[in-house]
């Protein structure tokens, strides 16, 4: 859901809407298969007894439109950022395309109500991990997810909760020493924060919230040959915790070119350092610290290479500087 998102908003920015509408549709006609889930899963909320690998619904359909099935190993899929992010990718795709047909406005409504029920609720974070946490950058998906397809359906109720979570996200559950965290009660700076300002606008990018996490963001997990980790931790650390794939700390980064970002903003001052680690030639891969690599492989299969929303960046870098020049 979150991947597909961000490849459809690649491909809308790209000016490839017939492909950014196929997949939007897709979504839909899946969603709307599954409706049954969205009633169990708000039933589940109401009683208190949220079960994710159970009831809540999935991050991850095959394309038949089926819910993945599961793998050897655990494989987090409860994530409430992928809802967020998909409406949010679907209204930007409408106020491009000008078309809202009957079934993407019937998926979108039965998102907005998961997201009004369960949107608040404790899951993994977009890496999959850390769970049982209001986690900054996954309300900051749902908070821009229900504003703009609020907005979109004329929806007053998406767009009270839009506002009640921005309310809190800017509050001090969230903040620590003038800027994000990751989830309250963390110290840690995640690339995700970078989400609140660009693309989806809960924070401006010259609050002082926001560039004081920028200033973290640069300093502790930027890479001069380009690209953003993940977020700091030592091996010991993550292998702890017991959920340590896919993560990252010293090897290769990430490429997190968030979208629409003016270069002057982004952690190197200048695009160009990061363009490198998203050319097509250079596709980066899930690797890992090699005590937990196996245990993804178990669970994934193969590490993904090429990383389509990596590549999705990319495209969108692309277009902003294109527009910037």
């Amino acid at each position: 859901m979150r991947d597909g998102s961000w490849c459809a908003y690649a491909l809308d920015r790209a000016g490839r809407s017939s492909a950014a509408a196929a997949l939007h549709h897709w979504v839909a006609t899946t969603l709307l298969r599954h409706a049954h889930r969205v009633e169990q899963a708000l039933a589940a909320v109401r009683r208190g007894r949220v079960n994710p690998a159970a009831v809540m619904l999935p991050a991850r359909f095959t394309l038949s439109g089926q819910e993945e099935p599961p793998a050897g190993e655990v494989w987090p899929n409860f994530q409430t950022d992928c809802y967020g992010l998909w409406l949010w990718a679907l209204a930007d795709h409408v106020q491009r395309d000008g078309h809202l047909d009957p079934t993407l406005e019937q998926a979108a409504r039965l998102v907005v109500r998961y997201l009004l029920g369960a949107g608040e609720v404790l899951c993994f974070d977009c890496w999959e991990e850390h769970p049982g946490n209001l986690h900054t950058a996954s309300l900051a998906a749902v908070s821009a997810g229900l504003r703009d397809a609020g907005a979109l359906l004329g929806d007053g109720a998406a767009h009270t909760s839009a506002e009640s979570i921005q309310t809190r996200l800017l509050g001090p559950e969230h903040i620590l020493a003038g800027g994000f965290i990751r989830f309250p009660g963390d110290t840690w700076v995640d690339g995700s924060l970078l989400w609140l300002g660009v693309p989806f606008g809960v924070v401006a990018v010259d609050d002082d919230r926001y560039t004081t996490t920028l200033s973290r963001i640069r300093e502790e997990l930027y890479c001069p040959g380009g690209g953003v980790r993940r977020y700091q931790v030592t091996p010991s650390t993550a292998v702890a915790n017991g959920s340590c794939w896919p993560r990252r700390w010293d090897g290769p980064p990430w490429p997190w070119v968030p979208p629409s970002l003016p270069p002057s903003c982004w952690p190197g001052s200048k695009p160009a350092p990061t363009m490198p680690a998203t050319c097509p030639n250079r596709s980066p891969t899930r690797s890992s610290h090699p005590t937990c690599l196996p245990g993804g492989r178990r669970a994934g299969g193969a590490v993904a290479t090429p990383l389509l929303w990596s590549h999705a960046m990319h495209v969108i870098l692309c277009d902003e500087l294109q527009a910037d020049s």
